[in-house]
């Protein structure tokens, strides 16, 4: 008999891995967050997944996967004082989780990136796959970045599993909350425009102001 796939852990062609550490990344993601980041980093993966099967890329599912679903834990309350970016945050979460199970470092690192960079476009696809793909699987959830490159049925079966209602109002309100309390770490980066819009008296950092308010003498 064939073996059948656990329930939700195949759509659109592509399997969650079906290994230990993709189960306590999962475990750990569903006690840690609430269903909007779990039901979104879980679509990350699908996407990113797709986006890596169209372009013919070989990726490690499971890399990929611990990326996707640790991408945007940094968000969550417990990180709101720690002063750094949300991303950098998720990734030394995962960094530590990957390292409590002996995960090479070089698989270490590239989930580590893959998160840190996760907001940071025009990078990620000059890099590895799982770092590309945890970026690409993230642009199209959020920012529908290449809409037409998955089917309308692949996007059916993703979202029957991982639905997405409000999602647009949902995801901005969870960035807001989850940066607010550390604005300055938006310099530079596209958060800055999260606050802009819903923070009232929100100002963003300016490169051209930091260089000319320098203490350098000219």
């Amino acid at each position: 008999m064939t073996a059948q796939p656990a329930p939700g852990s195949y759509a659109a062609g592509i399997f969650v891995p079906d290994t230990k550490l993709a189960a306590e990344a999962t475990e750990l993601v569903r006690d840690t967050t609430d269903e909007l980041i779990y039901h979104h980093s879980r679509r990350v993966y699908w996407f990113g997944s797709l986006r890596g099967r169209a372009q013919g890329l070989a990726f490690d599912p499971e890399l990929l996967y611990v990326g996707a679903m640790f991408h945007d834990l940094g968000l969550g309350e417990r990180f709101h004082s720690s002063g750094r970016r949300f991303e950098v945050d998720g990734a030394d979460e995962a960094r530590d989780f990957l390292r409590g199970h002996g995960v090479p470092e070089d698989a270490v690192r590239r989930v580590w990136t893959a998160i840190a960079l996760h907001t940071t476009p025009g990078i990620p696809e000059f890099m590895e796959p799982e770092v590309a793909l945890v970026t690409a699987g993230v642009e199209y959830d959020v920012l529908g970045i290449g809409y037409d490159g998955v089917s309308a049925g692949d996007r059916a079966e993703i979202t029957a599993l991982h639905p997405r209602p409000d999602f647009k109002r949902r995801i901005l309100r969870a960035f807001t909350d989850g940066i607010a309390p550390k604005p300055k770490t938006t310099f530079g980066n596209v958060k800055a425009d999260v606050l802009e819009h819903f923070v009232p008296g929100f100002t963003r950092g300016d490169f051209v102001r930091v260089i000319q308010d320098s203490p350098w003498e000219e």
